[in-house]
């Protein structure tokens, strides 16, 4: 392989590689909405079934 070969394959790798930590980075920064329906109270106003 030539040197250019080598140098565009390195910038290649680094830059998937890089897209890929920053990708996990940003989704461990994203607050993620927890949906918990079966602990959802009990005594509400309004019907929780939809059409009722």
């Amino acid at each position: 392989m030539t040197a250019p070969a080598i140098v565009m394959m390195v910038v290649t790798i680094l830059l998937v590689w890089g897209g890929l930590v920053a990708s996990v980075v940003a989704l461990r920064g994203v607050n993620m909405p927890q949906h918990d329906e079966d602990h959802a109270p009990a005594s509400e106003e309004g019907s929780s079934t939809p059409g009722a």
